[in-house]
């Protein structure tokens, strides 16, 4: 038995699929978090006599084919005929969720209504006749909590007696599919009138809506379009200071002890017996390498961890209605902080979901800049040169975030100006949940969820990339044993080398931290583990402090860069291009070449500029002279900027001849 779940975005409907799979998947508080419908079985404690599976379709407000997610929705119902379909109802906001109920009560599938969120009526002072309400739309209407996991078994009872029934219709539609524009908002205002009396007939209310509530007192503070942006830097900054400087390192000295105590007994089994470059190989190109990496892992968590709980609690969403006047300036949607907000955990998905995104040209560009912002793959890296150089200050991860916001907003003016504006007027209409205390289960799993990825590419492609970073440091390229200290003869040395001559302008042009660069766009994580694997490092935090290793001295001096330098290096690795398999996903939602290699030059060349500027300036500052290279940076960046200035006229220069004509 098959069973759609179909509602309005916010309306709690992953949550009620995650109750009832048992599936830990992402809950979000805006719209086109879910853009693939997702699918699982009912767990056994809810039904134990057939097997139920459970699709997840994307929220949407109507089913009028305008978005993805509409669309999904629409052609999965008409194609793939579920037996029921489990429509999620916001009991606190029926007038807004019965229009999409309406529409799905004319496709002849049965329906039964989720009323969810019921338990939060008498706090609001709400009343709901359910036995006219269930009488008027012909279907019965279950209360549930999605939240708290009440109701369920009803709820999927009710949908296996409604199996096979025949479906009635409430309003009568026409089902010419030629309807032109008039026709069909004539058609959409009886709809919304039917709706609206249906409601007055059902529903009420003890509480003034109009009356400023407990949510709107907070709003007027932080989601004020000007206080707005200070207090989310200061709780990110917050975030940051938990994750990267105070609970994070403190969970991670415990954790690395164990990684410690691992390579010991490793080493010990080995003895002498073991030739040394398995012993190299085994130790430092897996152990190592991969620990290096891992041992990160508290940090990140507690930063998902928290995360989490500022999403759960409503506050995320507010951070979109703060940016969105912002972002429609540069020529971007408000829906285009969905992506921005996504790519925080992984680019990969942000990407994906810029396909809710109607207008093509805001749609492309977002997929292209998106991942500028700061996923969880780069965490461990900004960790590392926080810890390292910085003494695990803070502000170096907040910078980190606002650069990356920063450079998509100036990304967005320069390829506006590239492409010339073409879009129309966007809106973008979002429904702001209630703020509520965040449930520290639902963080704790989604931090756990987070972590499993992140340890299963860790175990996976970081470990690959380690093993071959190994050989290729042992060997010199006919197959002979590099010697110590002869390491720069290695095949490693030789490719990475000539990479290095055009890194000098930014402070780092050795071949060690080359070759780190260049498996980072396999892995953002892999720039840590190539680190450890090059420069001999078993381990990044030690019980004292994270800028101690091993007792081989300051990772700083192993490194040979200065602070200046690493600074620039950071910025270097977190905004040049993603990892191949965000540049996949790019590649499908951006569908044109043209733009795809438009996007990889834009990063490759903004990641080289910025660091060039950092480290040529900071040295300047601080030393009284310019660093290495500065006549070799000077002419890749101007030959950087200086494309995109052609570009851009070469575009007025079209306008003007358009407007000729």
């Amino acid at each position: 038995m098959r069973i759609a779940l179909a509602g309005n975005p916010n309306s709690g409907k992953t949550t009620l699929f995650n109750a009832l799979t048992g599936s830990i998947e992402h809950v979000g508080n805006w719209p086109g978090v879910t853009v693939a419908r997702k699918e699982g079985y009912v767990k056994k404690q809810l039904n134990t006599n057939q097997n139920i599976r459970i699709v997840d379709l994307p929220g949407t407000y109507s089913m009028s084919p305008f978005t993805s997610e509409e669309r999904i929705t629409k052609d999965y119902v008409q194609s793939e005929q579920p037996d029921v379909i489990i429509n999620i109802i916001d009991a606190s906001n029926l007038s807004r969720s019965l229009f999409f109920t309406t529409q799905l009560l004319s496709l002849g599938v049965p329906v039964v209504i989720a009323l969810n969120k019921w338990d939060l009526i008498a706090k609001k002072a709400i009343d709901i006749d359910l036995v006219h309400l269930s009488k008027d739309l012909n279907c019965p209407i279950i209360e549930v909590s999605a939240l708290r996991q009440k109701g369920l078994k009803t709820l999927l009872d009710t949908c296996i007696e409604r199996k096979g029934t025949i479906q009635k219709p409430v309003f009568t539609e026409r089902t010419d599919a030629n309807l032109n524009k008039e026709e069909w908002l004539i058609e959409e205002n009886e709809r919304s009138s039917f709706v609206a009396q249906l409601v007055k007939h059902v529903e009420k209310r003890s509480i003034d809506s109009h009356q400023m509530n407990f949510n709107d007192q907070i709003d007027r503070i932080v989601a004020h379009p000007f206080f707005g942006i200070p207090i989310f830097v200061v709780i990110l900054y917050g975030v940051f200071s938990i994750s990267q400087a105070t609970l994070g390192p403190f969970l991670a000295d415990y954790f690395v002890g164990w990684i410690d105590l691992f390579y010991a007994i490793v080493a010990d089994l080995m003895g002498n017996q073991v030739s040394p470059f398995l012993q190299a190989l085994v130790l430092d190109g897996v152990i190592g390498g991969v620990g290096a990496i891992v041992g990160f892992l508290p940090l990140i968590m507690v930063l998902f961890f928290m995360l989490a709980l500022l999403e759960d609690s409503g506050y995320m969403a507010r951070v979109a209605l703060i940016m969105d006047p912002y972002l429609k300036k540069v020529g971007l949607s408000g829906r285009s902080i969905i992506p921005m907000v996504i790519s925080t955990g992984c680019a990969i998905p942000g990407i994906m979901s810029t396909r809710t995104i109607r207008d093509e040209r805001q749609r492309r560009t977002t997929a292209m800049l998106t991942s500028f912002m700061p996923c969880g793959a780069k965490l461990p890296v900004i960790a590392l040169f926080a810890g390292v150089f910085f003494q695990d200050a803070a502000w170096v991860g907040t910078l980190m975030y606002f650069m990356g916001i920063l450079i998509i907003f100036f990304g967005a003016i320069v390829i506006r100006k590239i492409n010339g504006d073409t879009s129309k007027a966007s809106y973008f209409i979002m429904e702001l949940p209630e703020y509520r205390i965040p449930s520290l289960k639902r963080a704790f799993i989604a931090m756990i969820s987070q972590g499993k990825q992140f340890v299963i590419k860790a175990v996976t492609i970081i470990l690959l990339s380690n093993i071959l970073v190994q050989i290729m440091q042992t060997f010199s390229w006919n197959l002979q044993l590099v010697e110590e200290g002869a390491e720069a003869s290695s095949i490693l040395a030789s490719i990475a080398t000539p990479i290095a001559l055009i890194l000098v302008p930014l402070g780092f042009g050795v071949w060690q931290l080359a070759a780190a660069a260049i498996t980072g766009f396999i892995a953002k994580e892999n720039v840590v583990g190539t680190l450890a694997v090059v420069f001999g490092i078993t381990n990044f935090i030690d019980v004292e402090a994270l800028e101690v290793v091993s007792g081989t001295g300051e990772i700083s001096s192993i490194m040979g860069i200065t602070t200046i330098a690493a600074l620039a290096y950071l910025v270097f690795n977190l905004f040049t291009p993603p990892c191949f398999a965000a540049i996949g996903a790019m590649n499908a939602e951006l569908d044109s070449k043209k733009w795809l290699l438009g996007a990889i030059g834009f990063q490759l060349g903004m990641g080289y500029t910025l660091a060039y500027f950092i480290y040529q300036i900071g040295t300047l500052i601080t030393t009284g002279q310019f660093g290495h290279g500065l006549f070799l940076g000077f002419l890749i960046v101007s030959f950087y900027i200086g494309s995109i200035v052609y570009l851009i006229k070469r575009n007025d220069q079209s306008q003007m001849t358009l407007q000729g004509a």
